[in-house]
C-alpha cells in the first residue's frame, strides 16, 4: 500500500491493506496503479512556503514533489519561487486532474507537469529539491531510494515526518507543524 502526498498532502495510514487494480468497469485511464498508502491531507500554504524557503528554492531547481495532491507545491515552486521547472508525481488520478486543473489556473503550465506514477518507481534523478508529507514508515522505505539515485547535494524536505536515524539537517515549527530538511550527502 502507498500513496503520494507530497506536495501537501498525508498522513494517515488506511486501516485495510487493499491490494490490486480498480473495478474492471473504470475506465484504463482512470485505473489507479494501486491503493493509496495514505489518505489525501494538503499542506498548509505557510508549511508549503516553509518548505521550499528552507530549501532555497531557486531559478536552478527542478522540484519533485512526491504524493503531490492538488498539486500546489510544484505550482508554488515556480509560481513563488521561480524553480525553473516542478514535477508533481501522484499515484491517485483524481489527485492528478485536481493537480491539472489547479495548474491551468497559475500560469505555469510550460514549468509543470503531473504524473501519475507510484512514486516508489518514478524516475527522480534529476531533481535538485524533492518535497515529501508521507507518514514514517513511507519515509523509511523512500529512503534508499533517494540516497541512490539523487545527486549529491539535492536537499529534501519533509512536511510532519523524518526519517528515523537518518538526523535531519534542520528542523522548522510552522503553525505548530515540523519541518525537516536534509541534503543528499557525497558518496
Amino acid at each position: 500500500m502507498r500513496h503520494v502526498v507530497t506536495s501537501c498532502c498525508v498522513a494517515v495510514t488506511f486501516s485495510v491493506i487493499v491490494g490490486g487494480a480498480a473495478p474492471a468497469q473504470q475506465p484504463a485511464a482512470q485505473r489507479p496503479l494501486r491503493e493509496p498508502d495514505v489518505i489525501y491531507l494538503p499542506t498548509p500554504p505557510a508549511v508549503v512556503a516553509a518548505m521550499l524557503k528552507v530549501a532555497n528554492v531557486g531559478p536552478g531547481d527542478v522540484v519533485y514533489d512526491l504524493g503531490s495532491g492538488d498539486g500546489r507545491i510544484p505550482i508554488a515552486a515556480v509560481k513563488d519561487f521561480g524553480a525553473a521547472r516542478a514535477t508533481g508525481i501522484d499515484i491517485n488520478p483524481e489527485r492528478i486532474k485536481e493537480a491539472n486543473a489547479n495548474l491551468r489556473t497559475a500560469g505555469v503550465g510550460d514549468r509543470v507537469r503531473f504524473l501519475n506514477e507510484d512514486l516508489f518507481e518514478a524516475n527522480i534523478s534529476e531533481a535538485t529539491v524533492v518535497t515529501l508529507y508521507l507518514l514514517p514508515s513511507l519515509n523509511l522505505k523512500l529512503q534508499p531510494k533517494l540516497l541512490r539515485e539523487l545527486r549529491p547535494g539535492t536537499r529534501i524536505v519533509s512536511h510532519a515526518f523524518d526519517m528515523g536515524d537518518w538526523k535531519p539537517e534542520r528542523t522548522l515549527t510552522v503553525d505548530g507543524r515540523m519541518v525537516y530538511f536534509w541534503t543528499i550527502p557525497n558518496r
